[in-house]
């Protein structure tokens, strides 16, 4: 029971990582707003919510909270380097 409670723990940060990303914060230093933040959390939850809901195994959950994360850094780094 230890092990899954950390496992759950470190997954709780990366939610968090994700939904300031989400928001519109930049990993590489910018500026992010409250509301954006509050914003990309919503995203996530509803998106954790759904996939319980529809019994999705937790393995492609994670996968899937990556892929979303790796997306919105990939977009954030775009637009970066076109300014």
């Amino acid at each position: 029971m230890a092990l899954v409670h950390l496992l759950r723990e470190n997954i709780a940060e990366l939610d968090a990582i994700a939904a300031c990303v989400i928001g519109g914060t930049s990993l590489a230093g910018g500026v992010g707003s409250v509301a954006g933040a509050v914003m990309g959390a919503f995203i996530m939850a509803s998106l954790d919510n759904g996939m319980s809901m529809m019994d999705v195994p937790t393995f492609w959950q994670y996968i899937v909270k990556g892929a979303i994360l790796l997306l919105a850094v990939w977009m954030d780094s775009a637009t970066k380097r076109r300014s």
